[in-house]
């Protein structure tokens, strides 16, 4: 692959996925911008999460490349992946559940610490000054989504809504560039999803490019520079919001679905 032009901070290229004989991925190929907000949409198994689980090394491609910031990244580790600058939240919130809110945000944190957390453990001096930082940080990520008051709740006492918010806290204690979202929206109520529509361009204004997967049309058209659409793990389409919602491919994947 040749080097990609100097705003692409994402470029991947041919990434298939297949589970046994299921193809949950194929011959998918784009690039995400820095500083942009790009979507990717789809039907219920169009292969939309696969593509993030093989971004962020979750799991390993069976073809294509994905190359970061120009440097090929292809099959690395989750955590490597991580390190250099990707992040993500889940469909499926992994929070854990006895720890607190500020104490979840800090597990983020710890991926960059130097001492980590066997060490924090021990309570060796250079790991306690470790541990002051990454609460620190911790806090700043919840100040800017907003829940620095409940920092010390248990994460059981949060609404949906809010572990929503605790998770994508979370993944900006890594410090990432990219910021991958997974149906950050399901489940939320009308007004939280305008809080977190405020939020994501808040992340953008402060340097994050935003890579979105989500069911929410409304939701992803009125934030999105770009679309990619996905249909029984193929992109059958890509383009602005409002020629995506208009391209008859898209609208016969989503049959019987709200599109717009």
């Amino acid at each position: 692959m040749g080097k990609p032009a100097d705003d692409v901070l994402l470029d991947v290229r041919g990434l298939s996925k297949h589970f046994g004989g299921i193809r949950a991925m194929s011959g998918v190929t784009f690039s995400i911008p820095q500083g942009s907000i790009i979507s990717m949409i789809g039907p219920n198994g169009a292969g939309k999460s696969t593509f993030v689980n093989v971004v962020s090394g979750t799991h390993v491609p069976d073809a294509g490349e994905v190359h970061f910031q120009g440097e090929d990244i292809t099959g690395l580790p989750g955590h490597v992946i991580a390190a250099k600058g990707i992040g993500r939240t889940f469909q499926l919130l992994e929070l854990f559940g006895s720890l607190s809110v500020l104490e979840n945000v800090m597990v983020g944190c710890h991926t960059r610490s130097r001492s980590g957390m066997l060490a924090c453990g021990f309570s060796l001096l250079s790991a306690l000054k470790e541990e002051k930082r990454i609460k620190e940080e911790a806090m700043e990520s919840l100040a800017m989504v907003g829940l620095e008051g409940r920092a010390h709740d248990p994460i059981y006492r949060l609404p949906l809504g809010e572990r929503k918010l605790v998770g994508i806290a979370r993944a900006l204690g890594m410090k990432p560039k990219l910021l991958m979202l997974d149906e950050p929206a399901g489940g939320l109520a009308a007004h939280e999803v305008e809080g977190l529509a405020r939020l994501i361009h808040l992340l953008v204004e402060r340097g994050l490019t935003l890579f979105i997967v989500e069911h929410n049309m409304p939701f992803v058209m009125s934030l999105s520079r770009r679309i990619i659409v996905l249909d029984e793990g193929m992109k059958i389409a890509e383009g602005p919001p409002e020629e995506v919602r208009a391209n008859e491919e898209v609208i016969k994947a989503y049959l019987g679905e709200e599109v717009c």
